[in-house]
């Protein structure tokens, strides 16, 4: 049979409402009794009710997240952060993992919701999902917008773009394309897009741009690339796992990277780091982004909701590599 706080009590020669107060913090308890409570605890490997502590303290410091695909590097690095700041700062955290299915996101929100959560950070492309719910939730995205009351943090998306694009023109490529995803997604994320269109009309360039469609192989649209577009000597991907299939694919075809083709990505992960160091790319602030957007969760969960900017882009770096 588990021990309760009765059999504390009992051992540490105190009241049960006394163990109570030192594991709620309340009132004043002398030094002397604490330590007392405590040896009883670890004595008989006692361990307090999360579950009941929360329902006193009306916090339960769970923190939900939500992410598309925790084998992508940039959202596994961002879910490693997240954890690792509320595990500093007294959280749990719920791991939601949506494989980029709406159903999925929405099972989760409910999940969550049923589990009390103090607040949820979500990188979803639900933008309906809590208007579904309708539930008056302590809520950050990242490089999402979900409604026009939620924060979102991200990076400085377009100038990272500019900064892609102006790299690619300075090392005289002539035919620039760039690899984004499909426009009508609600995300910062299309300021790269804009960025690269803008810069190569300043430069009198015409801009490329080729989608790949939500839930699509992107393989195919980079094969497809290569086969519309022989000439192409620069290519600007919106991340570092497509610029990887766009190095593969050069290859494939005899391309020499960098004297034939130039290639830059975006994210700057560890992981991608690591397997393909000579890859240039807009490095984001993975780390700075997951602990500001916990800062804003916090102040939400607390009630603190006036100083909170609608939106929080971060400086990006760019990391050049041997691929340019």
């Amino acid at each position: 049979m588990k021990p309760n706080i009765h059999d504390v009590a009992k051992i540490a020669g105190v009241s049960s409402t006394t163990v109570s107060r030192v594991l709620n913090n309340r009132g004043y308890i002398s030094e002397k009794t604490k330590e007392k409570v405590y040896r009883a605890m670890e004595e008989i490997n006692y361990f307090p009710n999360d579950l009941a502590r929360s329902l006193f303290r009306k916090r339960t410091n769970l923190i939900g997240l939500i992410i598309p695909n925790s084998s992508n590097p940039f959202f596994g690095e961002l879910a490693f952060h997240i954890e690792s700041i509320c595990t500093s700062m007294g959280y749990k955290l719920l791991l939601c993992n949506s494989l980029h299915r709406k159903d999925k996101e929405e099972k989760y929100l409910e999940m969550l919701i049923r589990n009390q959560v103090d607040g949820v950070i979500a990188v979803t492309y639900n933008r309906g999902i809590l208007n579904y719910h309708k539930q008056n939730l302590p809520i950050v995205a990242i490089d999402h917008y979900l409604s026009d009351s939620i924060p979102v943090v991200g990076s400085d998306n377009y100038d990272g773009g500019k900064k892609a694009a102006e790299l690619l023109i300075e090392k005289e490529c002539r035919h620039i394309v760039h690899i984004n995803g499909p426009i009508e997604l609600t995300t910062p994320a299309n300021l790269r897009r804009k960025a690269y269109e803008d810069v190569m009309h300043k430069h009198g360039r015409q801009p490329i741009t080729y989608e790949v469609p939500f839930y699509q192989d992107y393989h195919d649209i980079i094969s497809t690339l290569f086969d519309e577009q022989p000439d192409t000597d620069g290519i600007f991907s919106s991340d570092d796992i497509m610029a990887a299939a766009v190095m593969t694919e050069a290859k494939k075809r005899g391309k020499d990277i960098p004297n034939q083709l130039k290639v830059i990505g975006y994210d700057g992960t560890e992981t991608v780091q690591s397997i393909l160091p000579e890859l240039t790319t807009i490095q984001q602030p993975i780390e700075l982004i997951s602990k500001t957007a916990i800062e804003i969760l916090a102040k939400e969960i607390e009630g603190e909701f006036d100083d909170i900017p609608p939106e929080t882009y971060l400086p990006v770096r760019l990391l050049e590599g041997r691929t340019t």
